[in-house]
């Protein structure tokens, strides 16, 4: 097995990728739904579509360019997230199946519905 930061927490298996959809487990945001923009598998760390705002001050780079503060999406980690099944209406993990060709596929634990990939 690979080393790495995610071995070591002892969560080799991520199946969240960018573009699912999530629910938030726990925290300020908990129950809130959101498509996930970016997987961080080293931190294990997901950014979420809506969750998790932060205000960034930012200086302005250029005469044109104005600088302010920027409200954008901060990480979250992977533990507090789930996959949303939209056919089941309710969050479930995703495991990866094999089929009879030999194709992994990531399945819905819920109900066995797979993900288009």
């Amino acid at each position: 097995m690979a080393e790495g930061v995610a071995s070591e927490t002892g969560n080799d298996t991520m199946h969240i990728r960018k573009n699912d959809t999530v629910v938030v487990l726990s925290g300020k945001y908990k129950g809130r739904r959101g498509r996930v923009l970016r997987v961080d598998r080293k931190a294990s760390r997901v950014v979420v579509e809506g969750v998790n705002m932060i205000k960034r001050h930012t200086r302005g780079r250029t005469t044109a360019q104005q600088g302010g503060i920027v409200e954008r999406e901060g990480t979250i980690h992977m533990s507090n997230v789930q996959a949303w099944c939209e056919a089941a209406g309710k969050p479930s993990p995703i495991v990866m199946q094999r089929l009879e060709d030999g194709t992994r596929v990531r399945v819905y634990k819920v109900n066995g519905e797979t993900l288009n990939d």
